[in-house]
């Protein structure tokens, strides 16, 4: 496990907290939408279900990759990516809804595309970050071949 953390990059300590702190916020605000009664349900108004409960149970993903980058685990960086793809899909499931006429709240619209630059990078970096640690040759003085 400490040989995963040397080779760790520096950004990724931060963008593994900045992802899990997302990824709680997203839990707790999902699920007060969700389970929290007359006057939560209220209070996000138009909220189209589908993407409220993809949302929700997409924060635990969240979770998962952001320990996942502190630990400096390569399945950390495929989950980003499945995140990022599933996100983009619920997105442009969300803009058919739209475009048949659904009611819809204009902040889910900046919502999901925060969502999607958010894990379309994370996936980026460490997709990168993961293939030039595999291509890069050993370090002097390692022993390794």
């Amino acid at each position: 496990m400490l040989d995963n953390l040397n080779m760790r990059p520096r950004w990724a300590l931060t963008v593994g907290a900045f992802v899990m702190v997302f990824g709680i916020l997203t839990i707790l605000s999902g699920g007060r939408a969700l389970f929290g009664g007359v006057a939560a349900r209220a209070a996000v108004g138009d909220a189209v279900s589908f993407v409220l409960w993809f949302n929700f149970l997409a924060g635990f993903a969240y979770v998962a990759v952001g320990a996942g980058l502190i630990v400096w685990r390569r399945w950390a960086a495929f989950l980003a990516a499945g995140i990022a793809v599933a996100t983009l899909a619920v997105f442009a499931a969300f803009a058919g809804h739209i475009m048949i006429g659904g009611a819809f709240e204009m902040r889910t619209v900046g919502a999901m595309s925060l969502r999607s630059l958010v894990w379309l990078a994370v996936a980026w970096a460490s997709l990168r970050a993961f293939t030039a640690r595999a291509t890069s040759p050993p370090a002097a003085g390692t022993g390794a071949t």
